[in-house]
């Protein structure tokens, strides 16, 4: 029996599940355009980063890109929104490179697919543009949501073949196997507001 392979990124953290109040500032975000879920959601993957230690200045914040198209339909890169704003509340040198890995084909929704054709779904989708900035350096890949790893493990495979010399990836939320989320909107939806208000005044 062949054991499945590892991951190519060194490590994966997320603040919380796909549930509840993530989940739906994540909703809020990327398909209602409520641009202040972006400020909290920072703030919790500022957090995140934290946990991973990272020696300032040592590493390059990488937003997992958007296709193109996806982008001019969505206005924003909803992964690059957050990073921004996490990168205000670290208050550090952790540099952000948006351009430097791009998604150069649109891929279908990996909702419903296997493994095996979420990875074929995604091989040859991103492009690293300026090898010469990622050869030799550590690279922190940063998203909404981790759901089974298919994308990170993708971006990470063309970071390293440029020459990164290794690739984590940190996420505001992960989806764990066998433990689907709630429905949107179970919360109340004054106590998102409240929190987006507390955000606001952070």
């Amino acid at each position: 029996m062949c054991q499945r392979a590892r991951p190519p990124f060194t490590r994966a953290v997320a603040y919380g599940r796909y549930d509840g109040e993530l989940r739906e500032l994540v909703h809020l975000l990327k398909y209602e355009n409520v641009r202040p879920a972006a400020d909290l959601l920072g703030a919790y993957l500022a957090e995140t980063i934290r946990s991973l230690h990272l020696e300032v200045g040592a590493w390059k914040i990488v937003p997992v890109p958007l296709h193109r198209s996806r982008h001019r339909q969505r206005g924003f890169n909803q992964a690059e929104l957050i990073a921004r704003a996490a990168q205000r509340r670290l208050g550090s040198k952790l540099e952000i490179n948006s351009g430097l890995l791009q998604r150069r084909r649109e891929t279908s929704t990996q909702t419903g697919l296997t493994q095996h054709q979420r990875r074929a779904n995604l091989r040859g989708a991103f492009v690293v543009t300026k090898p010469a900035e990622v050869r030799d350096h550590q690279i922190l890949l940063v998203d909404d949501v981790f759901t089974t790893g298919t994308t990170a493990a993708e971006c990470s495979r063309v970071l390293l073949r440029a020459g990164a010399r290794a690739v984590a990836v940190a996420t505001v939320a992960r989806v764990f196997k066998g433990e689907p989320a709630r429905p949107a909107g179970f919360l109340r939806t004054s106590n998102i507001s409240m929190n987006l208000a507390k955000a606001a005044e952070a």
